[in-house]
């Protein structure tokens, strides 16, 4: 097997909250080509889901986007990984980040916390090249290339993933993170993006002043967005359509695109990943 994170992830990956996966899913995922799965919502230190995820399928590489730090215990954390390592070597990626302030009791220092959190995993056996962390700014983004295999940010246009490649350099992965609807109806597709990204992302602040710095306005990041941010941060149209919104983060400098699929509530997921996996051409 490839040693990279990028030869192991290849160009497109599913991104889903852990609450709307299981293993069944996870294997229809590897079936259409989808080279990883990322697994938000802060998962627990135990990782048994993510070990589940991974059991039922062969090649696919599974990611956790992210385990919250103020969450985790990083020396359970890197247990928990060397289980997985043990019985399915190469198969899983660590994220890790630092959530949000808004939803966190106590929440301070988070860059020292962050890279305390990254040496007592890297000290307890987890290897640099199985480590990526949610970065926005240059800070973390720096920390992600020089103590982990890269970075995997979250709610950020295809301009972020160029300045983010400046930063990291020409070799630790970039895996960002962007919305998809599959709808031809402009107002349709905007409008369900919309309803995601207002709510709760507009309202924290790591991610509205990330936007500020890459030059959006308190116009546009005012609730509930101006089209053109909705337009930036969600690709929606026919699947067709999306491809190019999608890979114009590999143009500028991204590896690999973690694809955020938005239905409607209640509604299976699978028919659009099969939709794009069509578009993208990744039917084996």
């Amino acid at each position: 097997m490839p040693t990279s994170a990028r030869e192991r992830l290849g160009r497109f990956g599913i991104w889903r909250s852990r609450f709307q996966l299981e293993p069944e899913l996870a294997a229809e995922i590897e079936r259409l080509g989808f080279g990883g799965l990322w697994v938000g919502g802060s998962p627990p230190a135990d990782l048994t889901q993510v070990e589940e995820l991974i059991a039922a399928t062969t090649t696919l590489i599974v990611a956790t986007s992210v385990m919250n730090v103020w969450q985790a215990d990083p020396h359970e954390t890197a247990a928990s990984f060397a289980r997985i390592e043990g019985r399915h070597p190469g198969r899983f990626l660590l994220g890790v980040g630092v959530g949000h302030p808004e939803h966190t009791e106590g929440y301070r220092s988070p860059f020292e916390t962050l890279a305390g959190f990254v040496d007592v995993v890297l000290a307890d056996g987890v290897p640099r090249e199985s480590l990526v962390l949610a970065a926005l700014g240059p800070k973390v983004l720096r920390l992600s290339a020089e103590r982990a295999a890269g970075a995997n940010p979250y709610l950020v246009p295809a301009e972020h993933s160029r300045v983010a490649r400046e930063i990291l350099g020409p070799d630790a992965l970039l895996a960002p993170e962007h919305k998809v609807v599959i709808d031809p109806d402009p107002d349709r597709g905007r409008a369900l993006g919309r309803a995601l990204v207002e709510s709760p992302y507009l309202g924290l602040r790591n991610y509205t002043s990330n936007l500020i710095r890459l030059g959006w306005t308190e116009d546009d990041i005012r609730p509930p967005g101006s089209d053109a941010l909705i337009d930036a941060l969600v690709a929606h149209g026919t699947a067709e359509e999306v491809v190019p919104k999608v890979t114009a983060h590999l143009d500028h400098g991204a590896d690999h695109v973690c694809l955020q699929l938005i239905t409607e509530q209640g509604v299976s997921p699978v028919p659009g990943y099969r939709e794009l996996a069509g578009a993208l051409s990744l039917r084996r």
